[in-house]
């Protein structure tokens, strides 16, 4: 990461107040003490990737607030997402408390006090995303905060390793591809999350809202199956047809129109890529679970008003 900020080179009666000033100015407002006085030491590596940040800190131990105070005297609205990778860190908030150990992440929010705990030298990345992000996918994210994800859950374990491994490479991602990476990684996170949500006593607003995500992502994973169907979808999430549209009109849709966007769309983005260029405009479509050509290109039209080929051509270099 790109953007580097350290103690190292200041004189030791400065450190712990400049640590102040850099870990308030990379993260949120938050007070900082550690026992070490002069012999302090920690730094902090920086990259933006879309609307998220990504930051590694490494640090000898200390103990970090977010207070009441600090949260009035500031509009920042985060969720960030700590991922172990050396030493144990604490995590207090809601009434809650974990350990995050190395392959482990937990979620805190700035919006409501909390307390980090580090008895001994640590690394840890972090992955900062506006809390809105992760609100649009699970609603409510209360109930997740001071917990532990990532040690013996699969799902959990693979949205560790893609946001650690984005955070690591995220100076070397162009504009055109932070976005959508950083919103890929939120959406793996979600998912991971929902399977937890499902197993905590949560409002039901919010338990919609985490099954209507897992409903998503049961259809985006299986865009490519040219049988996918309400039925099957419905069965594999143990709730009735009805129920899935239900869920779906929530966002003014419904199971086949939900399904042809979403087809739609990565068709789309595979026509418009010129890494892609060799392959047929049918070729593509059925990739995409499609069928019928003749069918494609119509929908495709009145989606997007032009032909897949014109589209295509429009979005090939002269």
């Amino acid at each position: 990461m790109p953007i580097q900020f350290s103690t190292d080179g200041s004189p030791g009666y400065r450190r712990l107040a400049l640590w102040q000033d850099i870990v308030c100015d990379v993260f949120v407002e938050l007070d900082c003490k550690s026992d070490l006085g002069n012999a302090f030491h920690g730094s902090v590596t920086q990259a933006s990737l879309g609307k998220a940040v990504c930051s590694d800190v490494c640090s000898d131990r200390q103990h970090v607030f977010r207070t009441p105070s600090r949260i009035a005297r500031s509009d920042q609205d985060f969720v960030l997402i700590a991922l172990g990778n050396r030493g144990v860190g604490g995590v207090v908030q809601d009434g809650r408390e974990t350990s995050i150990r190395p392959g482990e992440f937990a979620l805190y929010d700035t919006t409501r006090p909390y307390q980090l705990s580090f008895d001994a030298a640590f690394t840890q990345t972090i992955f900062k995303v506006p809390r809105e992000m992760l609100q649009r996918r699970l609603g409510d994210t209360e109930a997740l905060t001071a917990r532990a994800f990532g040690a013996d859950v699969a799902l959990e374990r693979l949205a560790y390793d893609f946001i650690f491994q984005l955070c690591h490479s995220a100076d070397q991602i162009g504009p055109e591809h932070a976005v959508a990476l950083s919103e890929q990684a939120v959406d793996l996170l979600a998912m991971a999350l929902s399977e937890r949500l499902g197993k905590t006593s949560l409002p039901s607003s919010t338990h919609r809202s985490a099954l209507r995500y897992r409903l998503k992502a049961h259809i985006r994973a299986r865009l490519a199956d040219p049988d996918l169907s309400l039925p099957e979808t419905a069965a594999a999430l143990g709730i009735s047809v009805r129920y899935v549209n239900d869920l779906l009109a929530d966002e003014q849709t419904s199971f086949q129109r939900y399904l042809l966007a979403e087809r739609l769309a990565r068709c789309k983005r595979d026509l418009a890529s010129p890494m892609l260029a060799h392959r047929q405009i049918g070729e593509i479509a059925f990739a995409w679970g499609f069928n019928d050509l003749s069918h494609f290109g119509r929908v495709f039209r009145e989606h997007f008003g032009t032909s897949p080929r014109d589209f295509r051509q429009s979005r090939m270099p002269h």
